[in-house]
């Protein structure tokens, strides 16, 4: 498998867990807990979904971007349209809340910051160069040093 193939099934695994967390959250946590944690992995499945349609976007463009989506949301609870679809679904509850809450604009922001560190290491990782993780210097172009 490709890069672009393998990100895209990290993400596909990475969204699904995220979604058996929050539901395990609401399931067994209660109160604050359950609420802005659910808060948080709600943009990191935003987050997720992104990496999975654009698994070579930058972490820093899919945080912007999980992050916007997800305050977008939040503040169209202000509008109460949120509310009234969902008094009709429960997807449309789960997608679009209901009631605006600022704190949630914060915990929204710690799921980015979250999944940004966390891809932005595993990519890191990814990306270093031959020797790095020995600590031996990197090597020139054809394979001869030219250091010392």
């Amino acid at each position: 498998m490709g890069h672009p193939a393998r990100t895209r099934v990290f993400a596909a695994v990475a969204a699904l867990l995220t979604v058996a967390a929050g539901l395990g959250v609401r399931a067994v946590g209660g109160g604050d807990v359950a609420k802005f944690g659910g808060d948080a992995l709600y943009t990191v499945l935003v987050y997720t979904l992104v990496v999975l349609a654009r698994p070579r976007v930058r972490p820093v463009v899919a945080a912007s971007g999980a992050l916007a989506f997800s305050w977008a949301v939040e503040l169209f609870q202000l509008t109460g349209v949120p509310a009234e679809l969902a008094g009709r679904g429960v997807v449309a509850r789960l997608v679009l809340g209901s009631t605006f809450n600022a704190p949630d604009l914060l915990w929204y922001a710690v799921g980015a910051g979250l999944c940004w560190a966390v891809h932005t290491s595993l990519r890191s990782g990814r990306a270093s160069p031959p020797g790095a993780a020995s600590g031996a210097p990197p090597r020139a172009a054809g394979g001869r040093s030219h250091g010392p």
